[in-house]
C-alpha cells in the first residue's frame, strides 16, 4: 500500500495533469471547483441508493459507494488546492488545527 506522501503527490501530479491538458486559465479553475459539486453530487446520489429512497430503483448502492464517492470528494479538493497554487498537505493541516481548536474550546466550555 502507498504511504501517506502518495497522496499529496498525486494531488501535484493530477494539477500538472490537467494544466497540460486543459491550461490553468480562469475558466479551468473554475471548472475544477465545480467538479467538486458534481462530486458531492454523486455523495447524494449514493447515499440515496442507500437508503432505497428512489421507489422506482429501489436500493442501488452501498455504504462503500457512499465512501468510495466521499473519497472522490476528498481527492478532487485535494487536486483543487494545488491548481490554485496552494499546499494541500498545508491546507488539510490547518483546516484540522481549526477544527481541533473547535473541539478544544468546546471541551473547556463543557466543564
Amino acid at each position: 500500500m502507498p504511504d501517506d506522501e502518495f497522496i499529496w503527490s498525486e494531488a501535484q501530479r493530477w494539477r500538472t495533469h490537467l494544466d497540460a491538458r486543459n491550461g490553468a486559465g480562469p475558466a479551468e479553475l473554475t471548472l475544477r471547483l465545480l467538479k467538486l459539486t458534481e462530486e458531492a453530487g454523486e455523495v447524494a446520489q449514493a447515499w440515496i441508493g442507500v437508503q432505497g429512497q428512489n421507489p422506482r430503483k429501489g436500493v442501488t448502492h452501498t455504504v462503500d459507494d457512499v465512501v468510495a464517492e466521499l473519497a472522490d470528494v476528498v481527492f478532487t479538493s485535494l487536486v483543487a488546492i494545488a491548481s490554485l497554487g496552494a499546499d494541500p498537505r498545508q491546507a488539510v493541516t490547518d483546516c484540522v488545527v481549526k477544527a481541533a481548536g473547535y473541539l478544544d474550546a468546546g471541551s473547556a466550555q463543557a466543564r
